[in-house]
């Protein structure tokens, strides 16, 4: 199940890629694909080629997002989670070398590297599940164990 959830912030993205691929993209290149193939000979045609692969990806995507808003969860925050760690939360790690690192916990759909957004089905995220500050987490990486301190948890947002 906690492969469906999302947060609102996640949903409201996913939502509006869905919109821009529908009303803006998929409009653009179906126009482009129509102006192409006007041009004659569509096997040597590399724009006809080029557009018509380049709908079918939007409409693969359109399908994807689709079927997939329709099976997630939003989850919000509930004030009786303070305290602890749990979906959505902003926790501020400390490693043994005294290394800070922040993380957010997400849904599937939505982590991403830059953001510092990390799955919720990921390891670090599965032992940082229901932990409060000051708790050792222990996590088994390819590069071998690390060992963080929970400094702060937070739904709202982390100083850094």
């Amino acid at each position: 199940m906690k492969n469906n959830y999302i947060t609102r912030e996640g949903w409201d993205n996913l939502e509006q890629e869905l919109k821009f691929l529908w009303r803006e993209e998929r409009p653009k290149v179906t126009q482009a694909v129509s102006e192409a193939a006007a041009l004659g000979d569509r096997s040597e045609n590399a724009e006809y080629i080029y557009d018509k692969k380049r709908l079918r990806e939007i409409d693969r995507r359109i399908r994807f997002l689709s079927k997939r808003l329709e099976v997630l969860k939003i989850v919000d925050p509930d004030p009786r989670q303070e305290g602890r760690v749990y979906f959505g939360a902003l926790v501020k790690l400390q490693d043994e070398n005294g290394g800070i690192k922040v993380f957010r916990l997400v849904g599937p759909d939505e982590f991403s590297p830059a953001k510092k957004w990390i799955s919720i089905i990921s390891p670090v995220a599965r032992e940082l599940l229901g932990k409060q500050i000051d708790d050792e987490v222990t996590v088994n990486t390819p590069n071998g164990i690390i060992t963080y301190w929970i400094l702060e948890i937070n739904y709202q947002g982390i100083e850094l």
